[in-house]
């Protein structure tokens, strides 16, 4: 589960070089990150409940504001019975459902053969009769393999992606999907994100390390040729601490999510006072 790379010379000028990353071995849990000030009690429940009704889910931010980590919490909501294919660069996701298949790219060897991409990886995936799709990141053309798999039945199916904002995931999105080298129009696709995604979960990690779900905002539909973006849950910052911590406070914005039917009609009623604005 840790992630270790190498550099030498002739690309590292100065020498060799090697990173590891490494992670713990006694994994957070929800009630940590609470602790932690990452989120809210209110955010915590809100988001496990569109995990457990099978809303497709992308887990957004900065590098290193905690994705990977958020990821593998969200899906401690995931029930023990569904069927769940995960596929990775490099395997970290450690879940404990017991009907899971792994999966893990492949780089190519010395002559260039034998690559498996994660985009072979997501097709394939979709021949496996999987209840959710969890793919550690996208970063190019299986973006739209995914949108696919979202449109077509898999509910439930999450992933992370790197952006600097909530609507900036969107861009990214688009920008990702045309990476799979069909010319689809940027209206076509933005119908397909619209239409395949329920919910963006954007984290910030700070200057001074601090890691906060910033933003929780319900993907809409299409207005004119514009993907709509409701923020349903944010962090306010009021200013920062002397020794570089951010100060403020975690609120609902007033606004009921539009897929309040689709997760009460599923048995989850959501308490409208968990959406009221201060």
């Amino acid at each position: 589960g840790s992630r270790i790379n190498a550099v030498i010379p002739p690309v590292a000028q100065q020498g060799s070089c090697l990173s590891i990353r490494r992670f713990l071995k006694d994994k957070l849990a929800v009630k940590d990150l609470i602790d932690k000030e990452a989120l809210s009690q209110g955010m915590a429940d809100f988001v496990a409940v569109c995990v457990a009704a099978r809303l497709n889910v992308i887990v957004a931010g900065n590098t290193s504001s905690g994705k990977t980590t958020f990821l593998y919490i969200l899906t401690r909501a995931i029930p023990d019975h569904e069927r769940i294919v995960t596929i990775e660069d490099s395997v970290e996701l450690q879940m404990m459902q017991t009907h899971k298949v792994s999966l893990e790219a492949r780089p190519a060897d010395y002559n260039g053969d034998g690559q498996v991409t994660i985009r072979d990886l997501v097709k394939n995936s979709l021949r496996m009769r999987p209840d959710r799709i969890i793919v550690g990141e996208i970063r190019g053309g299986e973006t739209l393999d995914m949108l696919q798999a979202m449109n077509t039945g898999h509910d439930g199916s999450m992933t992370t992606v790197h952006s600097n904002s909530p609507r900036d995931t969107l861009s990214r999105l688009e920008t990702m999907t045309l990476m799979a080298g069909f010319e689809l129009p940027v209206l076509a696709i933005r119908k397909q994100i619209s239409s395949a995604l329920d919910l963006i979960v954007y984290l910030t990690r700070f200057p001074d390390g601090t890691r906060k779900v910033t933003h929780i905002a319900e993907v809409g539909g299409m207005e004119s040729e514009v993907i709509t973006l409701t923020d349903l849950f944010v962090f306010q910052q009021t200013g920062t601490s002397p020794d570089g911590k951010p100060l403020g406070n975690f609120r609902p914005t007033g606004m009921r999510p539009m897929f309040s039917p689709r997760l009460e009609a599923m048995g989850y009623k959501l308490d409208r006072q968990m959406f009221m604005g201060r």
